[in-house]
């Protein structure tokens, strides 16, 4: 029968988990500028200009949130 002499625990170091939440922080951060920035363009249309593109003015949230974040 065959023994494990030295089994070791995978752990991240304090370095590794900085560097996973900066990362996602960094990410989020991008996903909210995308949000920010597609509100902000489409409320610069007017209404005729939404229209042509098949949009309301009541979707203009929704279409962003999916632009930032995907679908749910």
């Amino acid at each position: 029968m065959a023994y494990a002499s030295d089994i070791r625990l995978a752990r991240k170091s304090l370095r590794d988990w900085f560097d996973a939440a900066r990362k996602s922080f960094a990410e989020a951060r991008r996903q909210r500028e995308i949000y920010k920035r597609t509100i902000n363009e489409l409320n610069m249309l007017n209404e005729r200009e939404l229209a042509d593109l098949g949009i309301s003015a009541a979707q203009i949230e929704t279409i962003a949130r999916e632009a930032a974040y995907g679908r749910k």
